[in-house]
């Protein structure tokens, strides 16, 4: 069993071992959840608001930036 102290302020530092499992980084959330009365510690990991952005622009694949951006603009291309 991997053991911590809890400070004063409740405060608790998580072992290296179990970050390294757990993939835990400076700055980063964890979780605490109740399952038939203990508790489980696991890694946040947060969606980017980019997210809903991926796979959106598909259709595009293999086009030329330049391209788009002329037909974007309005230009003939037959000029």
């Amino acid at each position: 069993m991997i053991r911590a102290r809890v400070t004063s302020k409740g405060q608790v530092t998580i072992p290296k071992e179990v970050r390294e499992k757990l993939g835990v980084h400076a700055g980063e959330d964890i979780g605490f959840e109740e399952r038939e009365g203990l508790f489980v510690v696991s890694k946040v990991v947060t969606t980017s608001p980019f997210d809903k952005w991926v796979g959106k622009l598909k259709h595009l694949k293999g086009r030329r930036s330049d391209d788009l951006i002329k037909e974007a603009r309005g230009h003939d291309n037959g000029r």
